[in-house]
């Protein structure tokens, strides 16, 4: 699919908050997801075909109109963050447990995103006309964006933009993007026939890392059996038989969404506020932080001396890092809690380590492991913590 889905990637790795929280906040929660077993009749077809037909579709076709509902469910192994009560729609509280995410796609830059909390609401949406609007009940709160030059205009550009708005709201589609991107020679690839995934006829793909560094048992796609767009992605970490992370349509329905699902007025009593995101530069997200075009405390210096080592399933992102940075933040992003607080939960599991390289504490979840050194570096990767401890030793 084309950039309508996408998000902005390796720079997430660049906010700090964002790089951290992501190992420390999943709680035990099995699979949501069920697949109904059972014959669909589709044509047989390859992992080679099908692959090409998922990257046919990426490069050169409009994704259909559609609607659905998109359940995500974490079990990392680490107790949650400490968030604040009502704060379960907040970005933060998707690496938690499970939780729902609402879309509509109308085509023409019309976009979407609904992500219910308990006692609160987040929703995105693009009118396809140049603005986009962030609605949080939790604070009775409208963020009216109006899109840089480059991006106005551009209807694909236009939803993305909309979609960035909450940053850790995933669909099947941007998973599947992102680990595509890792199956390379390294990556063993086989198809599964007989799925129903949302009461669709799906092919599942297999992937399965060749590198025995990363933590990854297997990932399954299933792709939709006529458009070949990803409704559910799992991916098992070694040694467990349920899935680590899931995200997959419960309910789809490929019609366009009423006019009205993309039209929005802010509520009375409403704060308003208006954001012009700086224009992005080729290649990089249409705004510094992906939403409210200010760059995240501590992302300008974290791009700066960004770098990976390794590649594939075995790929270890490096960025500057500081607890102490962190620490004198009063809140988190969006409502997120306490900052040192969150840190305080997360290291409860850390592991001292030391190498040539100095010293650090070691992070290690089913799926990720981060290590923080104490001369102010981040690692974190799919990988074992050993392979973190040699990408720190590296010049």
């Amino acid at each position: 699919m084309q950039s309508t889905w996408r998000r902005a990637r390796a720079v997430r790795w660049a906010v700090p908050v964002a790089a951290f929280v992501v190992v420390g906040a999943a709680v035990g929660a099995g699979p949501v997801i069920a697949a109904v077993q059972g014959d669909p009749a589709l044509p047989d077809r390859t992992a080679a075909q099908l692959l090409a037909e998922v990257a046919k579709t990426a490069q050169h076709q409009q994704p259909p109109a559609m609607s659905g509902t998109v359940v995500e469910t974490a079990s990392l192994g680490l107790p949650s963050l400490p968030l604040p009560s009502g704060t379960s729609s907040s970005p933060l509280s998707l690496l938690s447990g499970s939780h729902t995410l609402k879309v509509w796609y109308g085509g023409d830059g019309r976009l979407r995103l609904a992500l219910p909390g308990q006692m609160s609401e987040t929703d995105v949406i693009s009118d396809g006309k140049g603005s986009a609007w962030l609605w949080e009940s939790a604070t009775n709160t409208v963020t009216r964006f109006t899109l840089p030059e480059g991006v106005k205009g551009d209807k694909g550009k236009e939803a993305e933009a909309a979609h960035t708005a909450l940053p850790t709201a995933t669909t099947p589609q941007d998973l599947a993007d992102r680990l595509l991107k890792a199956a390379d020679e390294s990556t063993a690839v086989t198809v599964e026939n007989g799925q129903h995934i949302a009461g669709r006829a799906a092919y599942q793909l297999v992937l399965t890392p060749k590198d025995s560094t990363s933590l990854v048992d297997r990932v399954t796609l299933a792709l939709d059996g006529e458009t070949y767009i990803p409704l559910r992605v799992q991916i098992f970490a070694k040694g467990a038989a349920e899935p680590a992370f899931e995200v997959g349509f419960t309910q789809v329905s490929f019609s366009a969404p009423a006019p009205e699902n993309f039209a929005f007025t802010p509520p009375a009593g409403a704060k308003v506020k208006e954001q012009k995101p700086e224009a992005a530069k080729p290649g990089e997200p249409w705004s510094k932080d992906g939403a409210a075009g200010h760059a995240a405390p501590g992302a300008e210096a974290a791009r700066a001396g960004a770098r990976t080592h390794g590649s594939g399933w075995g790929t270890v992102a490096e960025v500057p890092f500081s607890l102490a940075d962190l620490s004198k933040q009063q809140n988190g992003p969006r409502g997120g809690g306490d900052p040192a607080q969150m840190i305080e939960s997360v290291l409860k599991s850390a592991k001292q380590v030391s190498g040539t390289w100095g010293s650090g504490k070691v992070i290690t979840t089913k799926l990720v492991s981060v290590l923080l050194t104490d001369d102010g570096r981040l690692f974190a990767g799919a990988v074992t913590p050993e392979a973190l401890v040699q990408a720190a030793g590296r010049k």
